[in-house]
């Protein structure tokens, strides 16, 4: 077979049927499809409509229906060959050569298709069985369900370092085979090929057609090498042009879903079971400019969902500088930061649906993200430094190659600087007040037109700033409380959550340790309120109740007629886990203390270290040493030591009527 269909897809990928339609019949937007008068007979009223998500179209005139090589046949009356060969030319691809060899390639591929779905079914069969326990651990913990773990073909590997092999070899799949897809590691100095996925969670990574083309791995232990492995570039698999979940995300999108781009596996799992299911991710890398095709492929202006820590601003600023040359009209992208501390998979966990609700309608154009780098930090005090952020921004609207977009954004970047840096008539020009040494920024309100006004042409009335007073800092009131600033959490953590929960259910705790949790750093506000309520209310009555369940009940009641009834049941969802039995009712004082010790120790160390990794993130970022990047490595790996630790945190003390379970 001359073209193989791994060409034909590819093909079909760079050309929409719109643009291949459009060349000779005159199209508009019409919903998710497009229409116009039928190329093949003579019409007054349109029904010819197309569709690019599902790469066909439709004449109810003539009842002709295709994809792109239909229609070029039937248009220019040419054979199958030909209309490739055209569309070839117009999406600037070589046509492959007709050889045996590619014949034997085309079929080595359908070989190791093959291989895959039979190491897949493996995988899941491992997991499905006793072997599979400790993996099912790990999934019930992550609040995977059974059926979760079937939709998205979830396995496990064994530790053993033949056990994929073996069973490979057993229906008859030579080594090479298995070497070539991927699954064993091989080389000069290895005598015996071993599995490359060992002792880790098993996450299928399929094409378009929902084959499997590769793995990733999770290690259930905490002294790999590589906590996620990924398999190698491969003749099915290169992980620059796929996407985790992509085919069903694809649909989902096409369906009328928000697509959004996270970062990981189980981060996709999460978004998809709490009702979002255009989500991808990429696969162990950085956004590629093949993956920003795709997804604009399937919507407009896909949603980026990072971390609200540093490193994930970054990776913000880096899509954003990956995308900025090949925005097109109506092509962008919009980014939601989470708050700091957690990922896609702890905030549906803890929040739900609503707290990945808030989150993502909060999300910000790419106009506002580079605005935020640019202005990040800044001190404006002089006419230079302003006259070099105006030339930054300039070549960054340079920098995009769609002469439309590009002349957009130099006039919206140049709105942005005239509302930032206008002068204050009330002081006099820029002199007295605007970038004086005590000045305050002033902002125009949300919704200002171009000259600040709402609908109007005249200045608007200076808004007072709410970042303090001092040399200017560039950030809009609107930035600093949006999400990509503020940092907050929509959703309490675990951790703090279980901490409250226990001063709630065991205030006698505040005894001996009143300044202990006075002092502890809470991350959320409502947190902070909480504890505030917690403290009032032990230090009207509860230390007068001699019985613990009674104070308890005490503690409640007050808390309740404060009005903090609707954070107690977030506080309830943001503990996945009855695992921590002591910070519940009727658990043992020496339980309820020995855990207490345990939650706070490890509360102060994520601290202590997450303000250490800033540092070293910022030392890395002014110096790009060896020293820097082996502290940032060892700040990193220590926090890596404490996640999970909180799973030996289970308070099945004999005296709270549990049995002790080893870890």
């Amino acid at each position: 077979m001359r073209f193989t269909p791994q060409f034909l897809d590819e093909l079909r990928a760079r050309l929409p049927v719109s643009e291949v339609v459009g060349k000779r019949v005159k199209l508009r937007k019409a919903g998710k499809e497009w229409k116009g008068l039928s190329p093949f007979q003579q019409e007054k009223t349109p029904s010819f409509t197309v569709n690019d998500q599902k790469g066909f179209y439709h004449c109810f005139s003539s009842q002709k229906h295709g994809n792109i090589f239909d229609f070029v046949m039937e248009t220019e009356g040419v054979t199958f060959p030909e209309a490739v060969e055209r569309l070839a030319g117009m999406a600037g691809m070589a046509l492959p050569v007709a050889t045996p060899e590619a014949a034997r390639f085309e079929q080595r591929r359908r070989t190791l298709h093959d291989v895959m779905e039979l190491a897949a079914k493996f995988f899941a069969d491992t997991l499905a069985s006793r072997n599979g326990a400790k993996a099912r651990g790990y999934l019930g913990d992550r609040a995977i369900s059974p059926a979760t773990q079937l939709q998205f073909r979830l396995g496990y590997a064994l530790p053993e370092r033949f056990a994929l092999k073996e069973h490979l070899g057993s229906h008859g799949i030579p080594v090479p085979d298995m070497v070539e897809a991927g699954l064993l590691i091989a080389g000069e100095d290895i005598p015996v090929p071993y599995d490359r996925f060992r002792d880790r969670v098993i996450f299928p990574i399929t094409d378009l057609r929902g084959r499997v083309i590769a793995f990733g791995g999770r290690a259930l232990e905490k002294d790999v090498a590589a906590k996620y492995l990924n398999s190698p570039e491969t003749p099915l698999f290169h992980k620059g042009d796929n996407l985790y979940n992509y085919a069903p995300a694809r649909q989902a999108a096409h369906d009328g879903k928000p697509l959004i781009v996270v970062e990981g596996y189980v981060d996709v799992i999460a978004m998809v079971t709490s009702g979002f299911a255009a989500t991808v991710a990429p696969l162990g890398t950085a956004l590629t400019e093949n993956q920003l095709a795709l997804l604009w492929k399937m919507a407009d202006e896909p949603v980026l969902c990072f971390d609200g820590d540093r490193a994930g601003q970054k990776a913000a600023y880096r899509a954003a500088d990956l995308a900025l040359p090949h925005l097109k009209p109506g092509k962008s992208l919009r980014f939601a930061l989470l708050p700091e501390g957690q990922d896609p998979d702890d905030l549906a966990r803890s929040g739900g649906r609503g707290a990945i609700e808030e989150v993502m309608a909060a999300a910000r154009p790419l106009a506002d993200m580079l605005w935020a780098r640019e202005i990040e930090g800044g001190s404006f005090v002089t006419p230079e430094r302003r006259a070099a952020l105006e030339a930054r921004i300039g070549e960054l609207a340079n920098g995009i190659r769609d002469e439309v977009v590009r002349r957009y954004y130099r006039q919206d970047l140049v709105e942005r600087l005239a509302r930032t840096f206008a002068p204050e008539p009330a002081r006099g020009g820029y002199g007295q007040g605007r970038f004086g040494r005590e000045s305050v920024p002033r902002f125009a309100p949300r919704g200002a037109g171009p000259a600040g006004r709402p609908g109007g042409r005249g200045p608007a009335r200076p808004q007072p700033s709410t970042l303090g007073r001092g040399p200017y800092q560039a950030a809009s009131p609107q930035l600093a409380t949006s999400p990509i600033m503020r940092g907050q959490r929509s959703a309490i953590s675990r951790r703090e959550a279980l901490i409250l929960e226990s001063l709630v259910n065991h205030p006698w705790l505040l005894h001996d340790h009143l300044e202990e949790v006075a002092a502890l750093e809470l991350a959320h506000p409502e947190a902070h309120k909480l504890r505030a309520g917690i403290i009032a209310a032990f230090a009207h009555d509860h230390h007068h109740a001699a019985d613990p369940a009674e104070q308890s009940e005490k503690m409640r009641a007050d808390l309740a007629k404060g009005g903090f009834t609707p954070i107690l049941q977030r506080l309830e969802r943001a503990i996945t886990t009855g695992a921590v039995w002591a910070a519940r009712p009727g658990a043992a004082r020496d339980d309820v203390l020995a855990t207490w010790q345990q939650l706070v120790v490890l509360h102060q160390k994520t601290h202590a270290l997450l303000r250490e990794r800033k540092e070293a993130e910022l030392a890395l970022g002014d110096e790009a040493s060896e020293a820097n990047l082996a502290w940032l490595k060892d700040v990193s790996a220590r926090l890596e030591s404490l996640d999970g630790t909180e799973a030996q945190i289970d308070g099945f003390g004999e005296l709270s009527g549990r049995f002790q379970r080893s870890v």
